[in-house]
């Protein structure tokens, strides 16, 4: 609870913040964000990571000072926990060990920290970093801003997707009246990518195909396409949206492979139609527009077990929405 989160760091000086494997902008810049809220409070505070982070997010202040570590090798008072579905999430040995304070927007998420604030109804986790400087009487510095500012641009989609609501453009109102140029933000966000980018977009959307309805797309990614294109970690950044583009299309699966029969998965969907419940199904989450899993087995049957979960919530919707029009 975020009454919980404000006493801790009332009565607490040293802090870690941790947030998931192969971090989006909603993860860094939420664990930036925070770190730089709890310096402005005269707390010491870092930020932690088990590998690196996308080109796209390392303008933002404080990315520089991010540390790398594989194991917690410091004594915290507590640990923040951003944006992760479980403990394991970040892959820092030790974690399970601290006094953890798990953060996040997910209704998927487990309750695994010491103290949970889980907010469904925020847009990002950087929605919830701009409410907690508020409940403790900290101040918007342009710095907090910025990182704040681009975790919403991430993970709405710089405001078009369903999550965005008039409590989200609030906070990105109040966020530019302290400084942020949404320009810059954007421009490191969506034009900050290497040409390896492009190369793996074309060997990626190769693959596309649709189910037998036409509303389903599907695509795949392997080792081989991200060796060959020389793209890195983040160059593949919001391709599941691609096909989701167009208007035919209403829910996406998108395969990467990262490892001998191990795969990454993402699920997009328009609408009623929530691929929340087909992850959790496969042991992921998410929320109902935008989900993900991690899976191991046969390409092939995992790809069609999924698709065709995609095509009968597709149905299902179309089926309902004919039941209410006769109705």
């Amino acid at each position: 609870m975020l009454s919980q989160v404000v006493e801790l760091i009332e009565n607490k000086q040293f802090f870690g913040i941790t947030t998931h494997v192969r971090p989006d902008g909603d993860g860094i810049g939420s664990s930036l964000g925070l770190c730089w809220l709890l310096r402005s409070l005269g707390k010491t505070a870092e930020v932690i990571v088990s590998d690196g982070i996308p080109p796209s997010y390392t303008t933002l202040p404080g990315a520089d000072e991010i540390r790398h570590t594989k194991e917690i090798d410091r004594e915290y008072d507590a640990v923040f926990v951003i944006e992760c579905s479980d403990i394991d999430r970040p892959e820092i040995v030790n974690l399970d060990k601290q006094f953890t304070v798990n953060i996040d927007h997910h209704s998927t998420c487990e309750h695994f920290g010491t103290i949970n604030w889980i907010d469904s109804t925020a847009s990002a986790v950087g929605e919830m970093i701009y409410n907690l400087c508020k409940a403790i009487g900290g101040r918007i510095t342009k710095e907090i801003a910025e990182c704040v500012y681009l975790a919403l641009v991430a993970d709405t989609g710089s405001f078009h997707y369903p999550n965005t609501t008039d409590r989200t453009l609030k906070v990105a109102s109040e966020l530019v009246k302290v400084g942020v140029k949404p320009a810059k933000i954007s421009e490191a966000v969506y034009n900050n990518y290497t040409w390896g980018r492009i190369e793996l977009m074309r060997e990626v959307l190769n693959t596309v195909r649709r189910d037998y309805t036409g509303k389903v797309a599907f695509l795949r990614q392997t080792l081989a396409m991200k060796q060959f294109s020389g793209a890195v970690e983040g160059d593949n950044a919001n391709f599941v949206n691609i096909p989701l583009s167009a208007k035919e299309i209403e829910a996406v699966c998108y395969m990467r492979e990262v490892g001998c029969n191990s795969f990454r998965v993402s699920l997009r969907s328009k609408g009623e139609i929530n691929v929340a419940k087909i992850a959790e199904k496969f042991g992921g989450g998410g929320h109902k527009n935008a989900a993900g899993l991690s899976i191991k087995g046969d390409w092939d049957e995992l790809e069609r077990e999924i698709v065709n979960c995609l095509t009968e919530a597709v149905e299902k919707v179309h089926s309902n929405e004919m039941e209410l029009s006769f109705a």
